[in-house]
């Protein structure tokens, strides 16, 4: 795409192509073997490399779904509820929950697979924010979600309450702080 496309301005915001678009085209899959220079000192693969893989294809979700550039707001909830083992390859997908003004929440999941026994476990799971920017850097909007299976207005409607929460939470913390 060409950088002129995402520096028309709306509304005093430069933009990217508005046609809403399906959450399902936003879907992305990344794949790694996980070698010897991927482990901590435990031996299991380091938590820093899982989480730069969710990171990346939450990123590639949210430039599928708004042909921009995107930058990384916020992670919220990743746990980790197994270790990933030196060895297995890790799958990562993610795709656009939700899409507001100029931000979008991408969920990631990553799953572990045994590649010798082809057992597979869900390791971890994680919410992404991430903002479309133009070439300078400065947000731009993005094309609504159309959310076209039950799990996926499901997964938005989620989206909706954590984006509300984590508002509401923001709110109270300047709250207290301005009342000290």
């Amino acid at each position: 795409m060409r950088e002129s496309s995402c520096s028309s301005a709306r509304a005093g915001l430069p933009f990217c192509p508005m046609d809403a678009r399906p959450a399902s085209e936003s879907c992305s899959i990344l794949v790694r073997w996980m070698g010897v220079t991927d482990a901590n000192n435990a031996g299991f693969v380091h938590g820093g490399t899982v989480m730069k893989m969710c990171d990346e294809v939450a990123g590639i979700a949210a430039i599928r779904h708004s042909r921009c550039r995107v930058v990384t707001a916020g992670a919220d909830r990743m746990v980790f509820e197994h270790p990933v083992n030196v060895g297995d390859l890790l799958h990562v997908s993610a795709m656009v929950n939700a899409a507001w003004r100029t931000s979008m929440e991408v969920g990631v999941r990553v799953e572990a697979e045994n590649p010798r026994t082809g057992e597979i476990r869900h390791t971890n799971s994680a919410y992404f924010t991430m903002v479309a920017v133009d070439g300078d850097g400065r947000p731009v909007e993005v094309p609504a979600l159309i959310a076209e299976s039950p799990e996926e207005v499901r997964r938005e409607q989620e989206a909706q309450l954590r984006r509300a929460n984590r508002l509401a939470e923001r709110e109270q913390i300047l709250g207290q702080r301005q009342a000290r």
